[in-house]
């Protein structure tokens, strides 16, 4: 198998890859898309257009990473991790201060957020340390340990920022990780009740003020109906007004209108819920399901621990970033700006998921090869 992909030709192994993914990937995309010219009030200009950028630019570099020999990412997962590294590192000393938080660099007229990709190389970097270890090793904490310290550095990098909500999403995945790879319940259990009993002081000594008051709004929006607790409120009223089959497409009263900040970033969702009803909001969530579902049957399949874990991984971080602006949009989560991949607007998160899900159909592809540590 390794043989025959090694001397296939580009169309054929592009033949090979999971063109279901693909096209629910791109269908995602599409919509989001709409959507994007929708908050815009039907310019395509505004929004839309630089994501479309975004998507024709990255989805030829899916494809590629895809076919490329896995081999060569197994080989050089470490490194990316430390690249990630380096770029939050710089990102704390040097980055671009902007909306209460230094989360980005300037690379000439592209503004980069480090953190978004720092999610894949940490889930390739851990995927590899898994895969070097024998299963009956994986228990002992000389070897639990390294991979925390794989999961904590990133997180406490992004956590500084402040950024919260990335910070959180990457300690999830890294956990999912740990799940999958064999660790053992016990010590996730172990870990929860630690976290309860840190709770007041991190909430004393480690949350920023506006964090706290994301967490106080969550679990009383009214509270402060016309300041910090506004966005949700909108949010809700939009969500609930759309009814069975919505309001029809750009004629969102709350958005068209302005009453909803950050349309085109954190509440997209909302945007659509309005617009197209329950039943656009149902076919979303049918969608990411689908993805998920899909990825993680190619999972089922893998061979290999890598492979596996790759796969988990990436899928993981789709689901969470889901799951999190979802539920934050329809008030069952706080509101901690975790973008819905494939819709909300933005270069980095556009790139990241692409680039992820690049590697997912690329250890699908590569699934029987021997995977080797030297070229």
């Amino acid at each position: 198998m390794q043989y025959q992909l090694e001397k296939e030709t580009i169309i054929g192994k592009i033949l090979k890859l999971n063109w279901p993914l693909i096209f629910l990937i791109f269908l995602l995309s599409v919509i989001g898309l709409a959507m994007l010219y929708s908050a815009a009030g039907g310019n395509y200009k505004i929004w839309m257009l630089r994501q479309f950028i975004y998507f024709a630019v990255f989805f030829p570099v899916m494809i590629v990473i895809a076919i490329t020999d896995v081999n060569f990412w197994f080989r050089h997962s470490y490194k990316f991790y430390f690249l990630g590294i380096s770029l939050l590192l710089f990102v704390y000393f040097k980055g671009h201060y902007a909306m209460g938080a230094t989360r980005w660099f300037k690379l000439g007229f592209i503004t980069v957020q480090p953190s978004e990709i720092m999610k894949v190389f940490l889930v390739l970097s851990l995927a590899k340390y898994f895969h070097n270890i024998e299963a009956e090793e994986i228990q002992k904490i000389k070897y639990v340990a390294p991979s925390l310290f794989l999961i904590f550095l990133p997180a406490g990098l992004i956590f500084v920022q402040p950024d919260l909500g990335t910070s959180l999403i990457l300690l999830f995945v890294g956990f999912v990780i740990l799940f999958v790879a064999g660790v053992m319940m016990w010590k996730f259990v172990l870990t929860g009740v630690i976290f309860l009993i840190s709770m007041p002081i991190l909430w004393f000594f480690f949350l920023h003020e506006y964090q706290r008051n994301r967490i106080k709004n969550f679990i009383n929006p009214d509270s402060d109906p016309m300041g910090t607790g506004y966005n949700i409120i909108q949010s809700k009223i939009a969500v609930g007004s759309g009814g069975l089959l919505g309001k029809g497409f750009v004629n969102g009263t709350q958005s068209q209108l302005g009453f909803l900040p950050e349309k085109q970033t954190d509440f997209i969702f909302t945007i659509l819920s309005e617009e197209f009803g329950f039943i656009g909001s149902v076919s979303i969530l049918i969608l990411c399901i689908l993805i998920v579902f899909t990825s993680i049957l190619m999972a089922t399949r893998s061979l290999n621990q890598y492979s596996r874990l790759v796969i988990v991984g990436i899928s993981s971080i789709f689901f969470f970033h889901s799951f999190i602006n979802i539920g934050m949009t329809i008030g069952l989560l706080p509101v901690v700006g975790a973008p819905l991949p494939f819709m909300s607007y933005g270069g980095t998160i556009t790139a990241t998921m692409l680039i992820g899900f690049g590697f997912v159909l690329n250890v699908g592809l590569y699934n029987n090869s021997e995977l080797r540590n030297k070229a």
